[in-house]
This record gives structure tokens, C-alpha cells and sequence, in this order.
């Protein structure tokens, strides 16, 4: 398993934050990663869908599961990645601190890419939380 860990702090309300962190339907707005969403089935706050992603256009299935003004929980079951995206959301004054932790793993012959991805997913979460910032501040 490769685990990525990222944070930013973000001078904006933890609401505010919160209202496009948990917006799912529209990730690919700040995850450039996310090239398109499509929804299976929602139950109450659990989302199943099927992500297309800027790695060789490929599709994945997904459960969010989202947690209200605190996390959203991506769990990766199918494609050529798995394992799981956690956001987390922290007030911390007029500030709200935004933890992003990947947890996955490569399937299959894309395994010899795992380096190279994990540099892209790293550099990618970055620039999705800067801009999240431009979006709240």
C-alpha cells in the first residue's frame, strides 16, 4: 500500500469549507484528477458511484461516505487503484485545517507505476487544496 498524506490550513470558515469539500457531485472542479461522476445510488449520507480518472481514462467504483462537517470517506473498491481517499475537516479558529490521507494500492500491471502515480496523486491533492483555498478565502 502507498500512503500520501497532505494538509492545508484555509482562512475560512469550517462551513464554508465544508460546503465544497462535500460536494462530491462536482470533485473534478478542484480534483483535476476526477475526470467525470456518476451516481449508482445514494442512501442517506452513502454515495455509490463510478469515477472516470485522468489515469489512462480509467473507471473506478467508489463508496463516499460522508461524515457532516468532519470527513468524507472514499473508499476505492474497483479499477486500477484501490483502497481509500480520507478528507478531513477541522475548525481551528476562523481557520478550518483540511487533512487529506490516501491509502491505495496499485492492481495488477499498473503496480510498476506506483512511484510515478504517487508523485501524480501527490502533486494532484496539492493543487486540489489550493484550489479549495482560492475558492473559500
Amino acid at each position: 500500500m502507498v500512503t500520501i498524506s497532505t494538509s492545508r490550513e484555509m482562512a475560512a470558515p469550517l462551513d464554508r469549507v465544508w460546503d465544497i469539500v462535500s460536494d462530491v457531485d462536482n470533485e473534478s472542479k478542484y480534483w483535476h484528477g476526477t475526470k467525470s461522476v456518476r451516481n449508482i445510488s445514494k442512501n442517506g449520507n452513502v454515495i455509490e458511484r463510478e469515477v472516470v480518472i485522468a489515469f489512462k481514462d480509467s473507471k473506478t467504483l467508489q463508496t463516499v461516505t460522508l461524515n457532516p462537517k468532519q470527513a468524507i470517506e472514499v473508499r476505492i473498491t474497483k479499477g486500477p487503484l484501490t483502497g481509500t481517499k480520507t478528507v478531513t475537516v477541522n475548525a481551528a479558529g476562523d481557520k478550518t485545517r483540511v487533512d487529506v490521507v490516501w491509502d491505495i494500492k496499485l492492481s495488477g500491471m499498473f503496480g510498476m507505476f506506483t512511484g510515478m502515480v504517487k508523485k501524480h496523486i501527490a502533486e494532484g491533492t496539492e493543487q486540489a487544496l489550493d484550489r479549495i483555498a482560492q475558492a473559500v478565502e
